[in-house]
């Protein structure tokens, strides 16, 4: 027999091994309990539109190409992920709306609001964090980059935000391509690239000797491109284009530059500010060149024709190959013909105010698309100048102030 003292000191050491015992199966319910409640909850996520959206874009899947767009918030990029998305391609548009409208997105996303189609990204090219981020978490089959500011005059007044914005963000896009196995690039870039030739048209072989910061940094941002293709099994396609006008033909996007931007802008929205009478006039920039008339000449080239040839060359990239083209009419209009074809497209006669040349301009600029035709089987259709500047008009009326407001007058 146990002393008294032994039996009264193993009670409470019973109690509590009881007690031990009621708590631990307690705990043990909880996590039960936490875990059944968690399953349930993925389950629940995993039906709804938005998370199956989120992990459809982060799974590659056979038959469908998923292409990152930059600057798609912008008039070429909003165009192009337009086309993309008819052509059922998956699409991912990132764009910090610097010079980008999230009305354009918007209207995407209603257009096709189906998961796994569109998703927008607010992102800064220059986070170099942002981006590897982005590409870790998105499976991309391509990349068509248009990000980039645009205006040859600004260009010479900020050339240092040029070289960043352009030359520098276009590095930190190529780094996380090479990081994340992405080897597709269409690149968006200019014939500003060409300076001023001697001769005239422009063929892919003309030398290029650009004259501006936005010319310089594009140049630069090629150079790039090509040297790292060199050692890679990239599949590049560089397109130059030219001066690009119009609007979607079914009125669903157009170009609407920032107010405090107009004045650096294209020269399409030049005059349609002036048929609209938001500016008293336009001013044309030049009238001494050695062209007929005395004012500059350009290429003036469809958005619509534009997009297609960024669609036919995705199609046609390669691995270990790399193509350069121009994306041009070929024909040559100067802007006091290009003037006259916005009266007549407005319907407006429009004041014009002639000053001196802007800085680094040049005189004469038109293409030679005959390598295009040939290699990407490509060549504009909407060349009529004035029809592409009603089309334009047309969505320019609708919404006069831009994505913000729709007016039906």
């Amino acid at each position: 027999m146990l002393p008294s003292s032994s039996r009264s000191r193993s009670q409470p050491r019973a109690g509590m091994d009881y007690l031990d015992s009621r708590r631990k199966k307690h705990f043990l319910g909880k996590i039960l309990m936490t875990v059944f409640l968690t399953a349930v909850c993925i389950f629940i996520l995993k039906q709804s539109p938005g998370f199956s959206s989120t992990s459809m874009f982060s799974q590659h899947e056979p038959g469908v190409t998923h292409v990152l767009v930059t600057g798609g918030a912008g008039y070429i990029g909003s165009h192009a992920s337009l086309r993309l998305l008819k052509d059922s391609y998956r699409v991912t548009i990132v764009d910090n709306l610097s010079r980008g409208n999230i009305g354009a997105v918007k209207i995407l996303q209603e257009l096709f609001p189906e998961p796994g189609r569109l998703q927008f990204i607010f992102a800064d090219l220059g986070d170099a964090k942002a981006v590897n981020r982005i590409f870790r978490d998105n499976a991309f089959d391509a990349v068509m980059h248009f990000a980039a500011v645009a205006y040859v005059g600004e260009s010479t007044l900020e050339p240092l935000r040029y070289y960043h914005n352009i030359t520098a963000n276009t590095l930190v896009i190529l780094e996380a391509m090479a990081k994340h196995g992405v080897r597709t690039l269409i690149y968006s870039s200019t014939c500003a690239t060409y300076g001023e030739p001697d001769k005239m048209p422009i063929t892919e072989k003309t030398p290029q000797f650009p004259i501006n910061p936005y010319g310089k940094a594009k140049k630069m941002a090629e150079d790039m491109i090509l040297d790292f293709s060199k050692n890679s099994d990239f599949a590049i396609m560089i397109l130059r284009y030219f001066n690009v006008i119009g609007s979607d033909p079914e009125g669903r996007l157009g170009e609407a530059p920032r107010p405090e931007l107009r004045e650096h802008g294209r020269i399409s929205g030049a005059c349609f500010d002036a048929a609209r009478r938001i500016i008293p006039g336009l001013k044309v920039k030049g009238t001494d060149y050695p062209t007929p008339d005395g004012t500059c000449i350009r290429d003036y080239i469809d958005v619509t024709d534009l997009v297609d040839a960024h669609v036919k060359a995705l199609a046609k990239a390669k691995p270990r190959k790399v193509g350069i083209y121009n994306v041009g009419t070929g024909k040559g209009r100067s802007v006091k013909e290009f003037v006259e074809a916005c009266k007549k497209a407005t319907g407006i006669d429009i004041k014009v105010e002639y000053l001196e040349r802007r800085p680094g301009d040049y005189a004469e600029v038109y293409s030679d698309p005959s390598k295009i035709k040939q290699e990407l089987n490509w060549t504009a259709k909407y060349t009529n100048l004035e029809d592409s500047l009603k089309v334009a008009w047309r969505w320019q009326k609708k919404h006069r102030n831009g994505y913000v407001t729709s007016l039906t007058s």
